[in-house]
């Protein structure tokens, strides 16, 4: 099976990460290759552009792609999305200039809107009805209004910060997106597909969450748990020659980490430990 991934870019690293987390570890590097094998002889890695993985997996050159949302709606690909692994995650938003008296998405109608996503773009405005020219570009889409290319542009934005300097307003949002891990239908539900979707959700499941252990008096079990319900509840054991000490195990949220400690110790509860979770197999 051949998973394409993002070959250079913002979701390279993050990419690689994901996959050596989830135990598919690269055996032969992935600098300037291809290609590159794992540790299961049935998976090989496929570096791609990222807006051209939809395409590479649609045509059969890859079973499975890890890309975002907005390349796969771009692509126009008719691919299972089997799983949202939650990085990347940005907006693709319809934004005019801060001095313009674009307010609203009819008022670009008849207009000119650049943007390096077409597709979207006139999906977008077919949506409301609205007549508009499209100007593909393929970079600096936030300068096209200033230099009366276009009266409004369709582009990505994570934090606003690049829109703001080039004094641009978010009109509306066009959709949200993240990274996902796709497959072709006919791909989408293997043996193997499968494995390779389990694993990565298990890196997902774990990110945030933290592994506790403690020691708690037997008479103050239920105080415990009441504190700590946990991930379907606290996993319970004797101590060995504990006598009425009990161990008590429990994955919480990293943010309550510091409240739960102290609410804890307040109920009785000693050595306590707290872990990071590099897997979670729900």
């Amino acid at each position: 099976m051949r998973i394409a991934v993002p070959n250079k870019g913002r979701l390279h690293d993050p990419t690689i990460d994901l996959l050596e987390h989830a135990g598919l570890h690269l055996t032969d590097g992935a600098d300037r290759k291809l290609y590159a094998e794992t540790v299961d002889p049935d998976v090989t890695v496929l570096f791609a552009r990222a807006a051209d993985i939809p395409e590479y997996v649609a045509d059969g050159a890859a079973d499975l792609g890890i890309t975002g949302l907005d390349q796969q709606r771009e692509s126009g690909t008719a691919l299972e999305d089997l799983l949202d692994l939650e990085f990347g995650q940005c907006r693709l938003v319809l934004a005019a200039p801060e001095e313009s008296d674009v307010e609203s998405v009819d008022d670009l109608a008849g207009g000119t809107v650049a943007t390096e996503f077409p597709r979207i773009t006139r999906e977008f405005f077919a949506e409301r009805d609205i007549d508009v020219a499209i100007a593909e570009v393929s970079g600096a889409t936030e300068l096209t209004p200033h230099v009366d290319i276009a009266d409004a542009i369709v582009d990505i934005t994570s934090t606003g910060t690049t829109l703001r300097m080039n004094r641009l307003a978010v009109v509306e949002e066009v959709m949200q997106s993240s990274v996902r891990l796709f497959a072709r239908p006919d791909a989408a539900g293997s043996e193997k597909a499968e494995q390779v979707r389990t694993a990565l959700q298990s890196v997902v499941s774990a990110r945030g969450k933290r592994y506790l252990m403690m020691n708690v008096p037997r008479d103050r079990l239920e105080a415990v748990e009441d504190v700590i319900p946990g991930l379907g509840g606290p996993t319970v054991m004797d101590v060995a020659n504990g006598g009425e000490t009990l161990a008590v195990h429990v994955v919480v949220d990293e943010r309550d980490v510091f409240e739960t400690i102290a609410k804890l110790r307040e109920e009785g509860a000693t050595g306590i430990l707290v872990t990071e979770i590099e897997r979670l197999v729900e």
